[in-house]
């Protein structure tokens, strides 16, 4: 009890880190992109403002296109430069900051572009002009600002409701697998104590793996590991019936995987394709990689669809499993089932690039 409610323990900061909000709301716009976008945006701006009023010609385009994508590309450059920055201030203060600085960046290049307009440096300063630059830098940037916001509480309530269903998988071992797991130490201490130990080194690596964090990436090796010790457990419980194949290339400390991604995918496999057949079957896992993108296969026998209606699941470990996968990885990601000869087929892939255990944005 003392070792669980450590681990808890040390679980709650991880769990708060998720829990807090972000500190800044404008993402990252240092790449192509973003600035592709703020150039598109930036051009349907202008030709706002061009048929709002005034003369329509090719000169006033070039002259507000102009302008328009210095005070664009200027303001991302500074707030990209200025990010980790602002991102120490909360959230109030770092919108205003943003804020600020993008009107003075208006502001600025406002008053270059009047004095190469006018071509003198001793002219006054057209202050309606430059006043009206800044109402509507302004206004635009609140409602960009605002629109962050309200995408960054949208992902925030998803990332919330991912993390509750993600723990509610990697928290649940099914209760016939623990009754039946104890059933088997029980009956193993008095005839074969070493075994019993054994099974019992395999469940608490499992239920240690249940409680660590639900966005933990850990080492390839590590999580065949864990399937390995899933199943020896299994073994022991459906004896012959369990035949499993491995087919895996060989794995580096460098590749990684979100936490219990495949030993739901083995569990899906054993509890639905061989538990339900007299006879059981062989469970083939096939792991390659491909074009920079790692590549799992896990096949079994497809039981009768008397058998299969008695055992259909719920879904709910390959629904979850797709949702960390899209989280982490986005499009990039893939998990699959279809039939194929006779067999149920469950192919996996994720990329290989980016296997430091950082997080891509969605």
């Amino acid at each position: 009890m003392a070792d669980y409610s450590n681990q808890l323990r040390g679980s709650m900061p991880e769990m708060n880190r998720l829990a807090r909000p972000s500190q800044f709301i404008v993402p990252e716009l240092c790449n192509a992109t973003a600035i592709s976008l703020l150039v598109l945006i930036g051009e349907l701006l202008v030709l706002v403002l061009l048929f709002a009023g005034g003369e329509v010609s090719w000169a006033r385009f070039s002259l507000m296109s102009l302008f328009v994508q210095w005070v664009a590309l200027a303001s991302a450059g500074v707030l990209c430069w200025s990010r980790a920055r602002l991102a120490r201030f909360g959230l109030v203060a770092s919108a205003v900051l943003a804020f600020l600085l993008i009107l003075i960046i208006t502001l600025v290049v406002g008053i270059v572009a009047d004095r190469v307009l006018v071509g003198s440096l001793d002219r006054g300063i057209d202050f309606s002009t430059i006043v009206g630059q800044l109402v509507i830098s302004g206004i635009i940037s609140a409602l960009a600002l605002r629109y962050f916001y309200v995408q960054q509480q949208l992902r925030e309530q998803e990332q919330s409701e991912l993390q509750s269903r993600i723990q509610a998988l990697q928290s649940r071992i099914r209760p016939h697998f623990l009754f039946n797991s104890m059933n088997i130490i029980a009956s193993l201490i008095a005839t074969d104590p070493e075994t019993a130990e054994s099974v019992v080194e395999d469940l608490s690596e499992l239920f240690r793996a249940s409680l660590n964090d639900a966005g933990n990436q850990v080492p390839l090796t590590e999580e065949l590991d864990l399937c390995e010790r899933y199943v020896r457990i299994e073994s022991l419980r459906l004896g012959d019936r369990l035949k499993l194949t491995w087919d895996v290339e060989q794995t580096s400390q460098v590749v990684k995987i979100p936490l219990l991604t495949l030993q739901p995918l083995l569990e899906n496999a054993i509890y639905h394709g061989i538990q339900p057949l007299q006879d059981g079957g062989t469970i083939s896992v096939r792991l390659w990689y491909e074009n920079e993108t790692v590549k799992v296969e896990i096949t079994n026998p497809l039981p009768s669809d008397e058998n299969r209606s008695r055992n259909q699941g719920n879904q709910m470990a390959l629904s979850n499993i797709r949702s960390r996968l899209n989280v982490l990885y986005g499009a990039r990601a893939e998990l699959t089932t279809t039939t194929r000869d006779g067999l149920y087929v469950t192919s996996l892939s994720y990329p290989f690039a980016n296997q430091l255990g950082e997080v891509n944005e969605p």
